[in-house]
């Protein structure tokens, strides 16, 4: 097996299951042979979380759910639409303004 980085390792693994918990996580780590301490456990969690990749959400206490982060480019759109159809209707309470291409 070639040695490939925790958070890719993490990653494949919860991309194959789609989501699960924490401890479904750990236990599948430690089936593929990885073994890590708790606080790198939460570490390349919290990387992947900020990478966009993963979504972590707190189910109890004591429980967190792990889910791959879907990006969702049809709504990206519709909101840059949104947004532009916004400004336009903003710049047309003004009428007689010019305005200026290069502002």
């Amino acid at each position: 097996m070639t040695t490939m980085p925790l958070r890719n390792s993490v990653y494949e693994i919860v991309k194959n299951a789609g989501a699960m918990t924490d401890s479904e996580l750990s236990k599948a780590l430690v089936k593929s042979g990885i073994s890590i301490p708790e606080d790198e456990f939460n570490k390349t969690l919290l990387n992947l979380e900020i990478y966009g990749l993963v979504k972590v959400t707190w189910l109890t206490k004591d429980e967190r759910r792990i889910e791959i982060s879907v990006k969702e480019s049809d709504e990206d759109e519709i909101e840059r639409q949104n947004q532009e159809s916004l400004e336009k209707e903003y710049e047309a309470g003004f009428p007689g303004v010019e305005q200026d291409p290069e502002e």
